[in-house]
């Protein structure tokens, strides 16, 4: 027979106005001495009259019991297909047979996100919120779902009854799809655009420590929730200090949740000697930390609310000149225990599954389930009235949580200057057009906050007007240099740091200028903010921040002289994996197709796009016009032949100018022979759902822009067996071959990296007499051939000669 259950902790009777009342806690939430020092300060600070008083410490008490019932809805959300909200037992056939759930973690996030909500509550002021663990969305959810903040997907399944949470408990971890392959389940195993508020799907850990302090503008607020994993893992967030600016951002409060486990051990901060050691830390890095117990809601609403005040404090002197950057950034330590308030609490165990064994088949486990949820539980009388002390909203005219203001940003489009103008045939520097563009683009939008990412070598990459009016952020400038402490320019030597900077600036315009070879470390972060970009056009909520464009220069094929570490088209090889809709990658051509493509792409919204651009100059191929279509098709004939025996594609500026030398020669053998750049390769693809199908060409108008040819050459700036499998519906077989990057590198120019990997135009020339069936010879004279077959010095196809 099964045990009774324990009677509930929580008493009503109470004067629930008393601050001894509340200092003797609830349940497994309790008030350290330190804690209830905080509060009764914070209370005569700011709520000294009676009326006020009664009114704060009465959120206090709401703040306990929804911290409790969100714990107590977590767990179930983990282990149970059913929710009794009168505490009731539970059968064995009311949990899952198979339970999943970062538990520990969601556990330890639902005090700090009630103490969000009670921080907010208490000012009167609604401040944005963004978590790098994402995989601790239940407790966002549950909570949520508590305090009626949710999405209109979660308000029509879920609600505070039997039936409502028991829907939102079965849908977590749900692996149902539908007919068209989409989850059922609106909830995730990560925030998704489905969770009320959230703003980034938080599955990559680091990156938000990496963004926050791109997110808000001024006069906006935002709460980052960080983990002691995350900063084991990603290195970065230590230079929040530099970046800060009181002019043109919002307030920032950092809470890290200090649990001190990994998954499978302790954390290295922890082995190092906890949070005294990263105190140490954080104040080596110019941060201020602010300690606090993270089991208590109380705790983590005092340290928002005494952080925003000490960064206030710091700005008023700065704006009057009594004082310079970098302040000392407020930083709240949040200090818990892996699952706290459940069984299983700090074990390895409490990182899944707490109890270790399942409920569902495990009458221990049952047992120990139902005790531990028994402590968490509040009457549902109780839990209503803590939610409506909460949930003052209207009285303080100010927006629910799930709008804050970073829910959904949308700037303006911007204004677009006119395009530069080229003279066709003379030698530009893409980049160099870029740069001249870009700054044109802001001072035409000065509403716009900038953020340029800058790995390094800045100058390398041509952007010199862009530097010089923009310059590098800092908090010392240097005199004559492009620096400034209002500069637009993130630089670090870190890949990761730079793009979250672009990537967090969703009110703003954005730009990114990389080495190829070392974009590639910027991989990850992009691929997280498309993700949660496209599963927010699935979910009908859409993203409405401007399409941040990723340049990749010194590239593959002129960064020769630094050896094969730095020729690496890995970027746009993995982007082209990606869905065109939402990521797209571009190989302009010259100077007039890349500003072409560039404005064009700051007028789309939600989307990374990867551009190949080089940083040399190479010749103008294309007028206004071409430019235009090449962006508007992805492809554009630009030698058309009558009834072609042969078809060649370039891929890249490089490749174009490979392809006319071999266009010449094959005229002259009289092989009528097409030309065409392809711009954007993802558009000519078969696509892989509806969504992408909206942006690349149906077959039709693929055959308008492409006649049919049996014979076709492509030159892949790139690997060309990517470009083969994207472009597969040109390939026609054992007619058309593919050229490009063959891992050959070394210190070379940009012959010897052509010639290196088969990739001149003689080598096209070898590939048209293959596909043709045209004798080599007569497209090569012998000299020239036997350079090809590697039989004599290369230097004879440096320059294409005319044949005698």
């Amino acid at each position: 027979m099964s045990q009774p259950l324990p009677p509930s902790p929580f008493d009503d009777s109470s004067d629930i106005f008393s601050f001894a009342h509340w200092a003797r806690g609830l349940g497994v939430i309790r008030h350290e001495p330190t804690t209830r020092a905080r509060i009764a300060q914070l209370l005569d600070h700011h709520a000294p009259d009676a009326k006020t008083h009664r009114d704060w410490l009465a959120r206090f008490h709401a703040a306990d019991r929804l911290a409790s019932m969100g714990m107590w809805l977590v767990v179930h959300m983990t282990y149970c297909q059913r929710v009794r909200l009168d505490g009731g037992e539970l059968a064995a056939e009311d949990f899952k047979p198979a339970p999943q759930g970062h538990t520990g973690g969601a556990l330890n996030m639902v005090p700090a996100y009630v103490g969000y909500l009670l921080a907010n509550s208490l000012s009167g002021r609604t401040r944005s919120w963004t978590m790098g663990q994402g995989h601790c969305v239940a407790a966002i959810d549950a909570v949520n779902v508590l305090v009626d903040n949710m999405t209109p997907s979660h308000a029509a399944r879920y609600g505070l009854s039997d039936t409502g949470l028991s829907r939102l408990v079965t849908d977590f971890y749900r692996s149902a799809v539908d007919a068209g392959g989409h989850p059922v389940s609106p909830l995730g195993s990560h925030v998704n655009p489905h969770t009320a508020g959230g703003t980034g799907e938080g599955g990559y850990l680091g990156f938000a420590g990496l963004q926050y302090a791109h997110m808000p503008l001024a006069g906006d607020s935002l709460v980052a929730f960080l983990s002691d994993g995350a900063f084991e893992e990603q290195r970065g967030s230590d230079w929040v200090p530099r970046w800060w600016r009181a002019e043109d951002s919002g307030d920032l409060v950092p809470v890290m949740i200090a649990n001190g486990r990994r998954i499978d051990q302790r954390t290295g901060m922890n082995q190092a000697g906890g949070t005294a050691w990263f105190q140490d830390h954080l104040t080596l890095n110019g941060f201020s930390p602010l300690t606090v117990d993270g089991r208590d809601p109380a705790a983590v609403a005092w340290a928002i609310l005494t952080a925003e005040e000490e960064l206030d404090e710091q700005a008023g002197p700065i704006a009057t000149g009594k004082t310079r950057y970098p302040v000392r950034m407020p930083y709240v330590i949040a200090e818990t225990i892996k699952g706290y308030g459940f069984p299983g609490a700090g074990t390895n165990a409490a990182h899944n599954l707490p109890l270790g064994e399942n409920p569902a088949i495990d009458a221990e486990a049952r047992r120990r389930f139902r005790q531990g949820a028994a402590r968490l539980h509040v009457p549902r009388e109780s839990l209503v009235a803590a939610v409506a002390r909460l949930n003052d909203h209207a009285r303080t005219a100010r927006p629910r949580e799930r709008d804050h203001a970073l829910a959904a940003p949308h700037p303006p489009l911007p204004e677009l200057p006119a395009l530069p103008t080229f003279t066709p045939g003379e030698a530009v520097s893409p980049m160099a057009a870029v740069d001249l563009a870009f700054v044109g683009l802001v001072e035409a939008n000065p509403g716009l906050r900038v953020r340029v990412g800058n790995p390094d070598e800045m100058r390398s990459n041509r952007l010199n007007h862009t530097l010089d009016r923009l310059r590098h952020r800092v908090t010392d400038p240097e005199p004559e240099v492009a620096e400034a402490l209002d500069g637009a320019v993130i630089t670090a030597l870190n890949e990761e740091a730079v793009v979250s900077a672009t990537l967090g600036n969703k009110h703003g315009l954005n730009l990114v200028a990389s080495y190829e070879a070392f974009a590639v470390k910027m991989l990850g972060a992009m691929r997280q903010e498309i993700i949660f970009a496209r599963h927010g056009h699935e979910a009908g909520r859409p993203p409405g921040w401007l399409t941040v464009p990723i340049l990749a220069s010194s590239h593959v094929w002129e960064n020769g002289k630094n050896e094969q570490s730095h020729q690496d088209p890995t970027l746009c090889e993995a982007w082209l994996g990606e869905m065109d809709d939402v990521a797209p990658t571009l190989f302009p051509v010259d100077a007039p197709s890349t500003v072409q493509a560039l404005y064009s792409l700051y007028h789309s919204r939600g989307r990374v796009a990867v551009m190949v651009v080089p940083k040399n100059p190479v010749p103008v191929r294309l007028d206004a016009d071409q430019a235009r279509r090449l962006e508007r098709d992805g492809v554009l004939c630009l030698h058309e032949a009558e009834a072609p025996a042969l078809q060649l594609f370039a891929l890249g500026a490089y490749q174009l100018i490979e392809m006319d030398k071999a266009l010449a020669r094959l005229d002259r053998a009289g092989i009528a022979t097409s030309l065409y750049a392809i711009q954007s390769p993802g558009r000519l693809r078969q696509p892989r759902d509806a969504r992408e199908a909206g942006v690349t060409l149906e077959a039709n108008a693929r055959t308008e822009r492409v006649a049919d040819c049996p014979a076709r050459v492509f030159l892949c700036h790139g690997r060309p067996e990517p470009l083969n499998g994207v472009l597969r519906p040109l390939d026609t077989g054992d007619g058309t071959r593919f050229l490009g990057y063959r891992n050959r590198g070394g210190t070379l120019d940009t012959f010897g990296m052509l010639f290196a990997n088969r990739a001149t135009w003689a080598h096209v020339l070898a590939a048209a007499s293959e596909v043709t069936g045209a004798c080599l010879a007569s497209l090569l004279d012998a000299d020239e051939r036997r350079a090809l077959a590697g039989e004599s010095a290369p230097d004879v196809l440096r320059q294409v000669r005319p044949r005698g």
